[in-house]
C-alpha cells in the first residue's frame, strides 16, 4: 500500500482528539541539550528555509489529484462532492506542503466543522511527522489536550520514514503523552503500537528487539509487533515468541498476555495454511493446544467456514470448542445462515446454542425471513428454540436512534402468533406483552388496525 493510501485509511479509520484522552498536555522530554542532540540522532528535521514559503500555506497554490484537478487548499477541497474524494485530494494536497506550510494549515484547522477537522488532523499531522517530525511535536505540545492525540498521528507518520529513530525518541520522551489526570498509558500505547507496526513491515528482527527493550510499554509494542509480523507471515512470528521478554508483564496477568501473543499467530496460521498451523501448535506445551487450535480454527473459518466447522469436530467438548464453534458461526451466519443454525444445533452445547442464536437469526431474517421462521418452528422445544424465536420477531422490528422501536417488518399480529409459541411460559407472557405495549404506543400502525390486533389478542 502506497502512502497515500495509508493515510486515506489512517483518516477514515482513527479518530482524533476524543475519547480517553482530557486534561491539558504535559510538556516534557528532558533538557534542550537533550531534546537538541536527540535531534541530531534522530528524526527527520526538515530545512524549513529551503522547504517553501513560511509566510503561505499552501504549496504553490495548488495541489493536484491523478485526475489533473489541482486545489489551493482546505477551503476548496471542502467543497467537493462526496467524503472519500475530499479525503483524497487532502491527501494529496498536504503530500505538496513544506513543513511550514503545514503548521499554516494546522492553525486554520480551528474552523473546521468537527468531522472534516477530525479528518484533516490526521491526514495533516501524519504527514507534518514524515517530514519534520520535531516541528510537529513541539507544535502539538502547546495545543492543550488535543495535542496527545496529535502527537500519536506525528509518530505513525515518523515511524513510516524512520521507525528506529521514532522508537528511540518514544522511549527518551514518554513524560510528553501525559496529562494531570492520566499517565500517559493511552497516547504512549498508541504510539508505541503505530511504531511497532510500521517497524514490522521493514525489519522484523529490528522490531522485537525494540520492543523487548523497552521498559514501559512493552506489552503494547510486542503485540503490535507481532500482530503485524502474523498477518503476512506467521512462520516467522512463530520464530519470535520465543524470545519475547517473560518479565514483560508482572503477576498472574503474564500468561493471559502470552497466550495472545500466541492465539494471534495461530489465527493468522490457520488461515493461510491450516495443516501448518496444527503442526506448530503440536509443538506447544500440551496444556496450551487446544486454547490455539480455537484460534488456528477461527483463522481458518475465514475463507473456509465449512471445513472450518469439519475441524471442530476434533476438539474435545469444553471452553475451547465453544469458542471454536461461536467463532466459525459468526464467520458463516452472514453467508449461509442456514448452515450455520444446523452447524449449531447438531452440537450439544445449550449454553452456546442460547447464546449465540442472535448471531445466526439476525442475517438469516434479513435474508429469508420464512426459512428462518420454518426452521426455528420444527426445532426442538426448549430454550434454545424460544431464544430463536425471541429473534426472530427481534429481527423483523426496526429500531430508531434513540434504542426505540419504530416499524416492523412483518404483520405484528403475526409477530405475536411467533411468540405464543415460546414454551416457558413466564418468558411467553412477558415477550407479548411487551409486544402489545408496543404496538399501542407506536405510530408506525393506525388505530383501527392497533384495536384489530390488540383485541383479537385480548380475546385469546
Amino acid at each position: 500500500m502506497n502512502q497515500s493510501a495509508i493515510l486515506i485509511a489512517a483518516a477514515l479509520a482513527v479518530t482524533v482528539g476524543g475519547g480517553y484522552i482530557i486534561g491539558n498536555n504535559t510538556a516534557g522530554g528532558g533538557s534542550d541539550e537533550t531534546q537538541q542532540s536527540s535531534a541530531r540522532i534522530m528524526g527527520p528535521r526538515a530545512n524549513r528555509a529551503l522547504s517553501g514559503s513560511s509566510g503561505s500555506s499552501r504549496a504553490n497554490g495548488s495541489s493536484s489529484a491523478k485526475g489533473g484537478r489541482r486545489y489551493s487548499g482546505f477551503h476548496e477541497i471542502y467543497r467537493l462532492p462526496g467524503s472519500s474524494s475530499r479525503i483524497t485530494a487532502l491527501a494529496q494536497y498536504y503530500q505538496r506542503l513544506s513543513p511550514q506550510q503545514l503548521e499554516d494549515e494546522a492553525k486554520e484547522m480551528e474552523e473546521f466543522p468537527y468531522t472534516e477537522r477530525t479528518i484533516a488532523s490526521t491526514l495533516l499531522f501524519n504527514r507534518w511527522g514524515e517530514v519534520d517530525a520535531y516541528s510537529a511535536l513541539d507544535y502539538a505540545n502547546g495545543m492543550g489536550w488535543r495535542g496527545i492525540a496529535y502527537r500519536v498521528q506525528v509518530m505513525q507518520g515518523w515511524a513510516g520514514v524512520d521507525h528506529a529513530s521514532a522508537g528511540k525518541y518514544m522511549a527518551g520522551n514518554p513524560p510528553e503523552f501525559a496529562t494531570p489526570l492520566d499517565d500517559g498509558s493511552y497516547g504512549s500505547h498508541k504510539a508505541l503500537s503505530f511504531i511497532g507496526e510500521e517497524w514490522a513491515k521493514q525489519d522484523p528482527n529490528g522490531a522485537i528487539a525494540w520492543a523487548n527493550s523497552l521498559e514501559k510499554g512493552k506489552d503494547e509494542a510486542v503485540s503490535s509487533v507481532v500482530r503485524e509480523v502474523a498477518r503476512e507471515d506467521p512462520a516467522t512470528a512463530s520464530a519470535m515468541l520465543p524470545t519475547i521478554d517473560p518479565e514483560i508483564v508482572k503477576g498472574s496477568y503474564r500468561d493471559v498476555v502470552v497466550k495472545r501473543y500466541y492465539r494471534a499467530v495461530a489465527e493468522s496460521y490457520g488461515a493461510k495454511d491450516f495443516a501448518a498451523a496444527t503442526t506448530w501448535i503440536s509443538t506447544l506445551p500440551a496444556d496450551q493446544q487446544a486454547w490455539q487450535l480455537a484460534a488456528a480454527i477461527k483463522g481458518l473459518a475465514r475463507n473456509e467456514p465449512q471445513a472450518a466447522a469439519a475441524q471442530v469436530s476434533s476438539m474435545e467438548a469444553g471452553e475451547n470448542k465453544d469458542r471454536a464453534i461461536g467463532d466459525v458461526i459468526k464467520l458463516m451466519a452472514p453467508e449461509n445462515p442456514q448452515a450455520a443454525a444446523e452447524f449449531l444445533t447438531k452440537n450439544d452445547s445449550a449454553d452456546l446454542q442460547y447464546d449465540i442464536m442472535r448471531v445466526v437469526m439476525t442475517p438469516w431474517v434479513s435474508k429469508d425471513p420464512q426459512g428462518a421462521l420454518t426452521y426455528t418452528m420444527a426445532m426442538e422445544k426448549g430454550d434454545t428454540r424460544d431464544e430463536a424465536l425471541f429473534y426472530y420477531v427481534h429481527s423483523n422490528m426496526t429500531v430508531c436512534r434513540n434504542g426505540g422501536w419504530t416499524g416492523f417488518n412483518a404483520p405484528p399480529g403475526e409477530l405475536i402468533k411467533v411468540l405464543e409459541n415460546i414454551s416457558k411460559e413466564s418468558s411467553r407472557s412477558r415477550y407479548v406483552a411487551s409486544m402489545m405495549n408496543l404496538i399501542e404506543s407506536t405510530d408506525s400502525i393506525s388505530d383501527s388496525a392497533k384495536q384489530s390486533i390488540l383485541g383479537r389478542n385480548q380475546e385469546r
